[in-house]
């Protein structure tokens, strides 16, 4: 992420709800993806609840790539 990224241009909607990716959780807190992921994995009964956290499908895979393209567009 660059250092004066927006907030509102890492949140997408999935499912309804405002998200946003762990890979841009990851450039937030400068550590790896994976980082997250084995945190997400190993507290994920106490501290992320299914609420907040959640797996996306191979079609929410898609839609969300159609959204960070219009957001990119967006941009320019």
């Amino acid at each position: 992420l660059k250092e004066n990224i927006k907030i509102e241009e890492i949140i997408f909607e999935v499912r309804g709800k405002q998200v946003i990716l762990s890979s841009d959780v990851a450039k937030l807190y400068k550590t790896e993806t994976r980082i997250i992921n084995q945190t997400i994995k190993r507290n994920i009964m106490r501290e992320f609840p299914e609420t907040f956290c959640f797996q996306l499908t191979p079609e929410e895979v898609i839609n969300l790539r159609s959204q960070i393209v219009t957001s990119s567009l967006k941009e320019n």
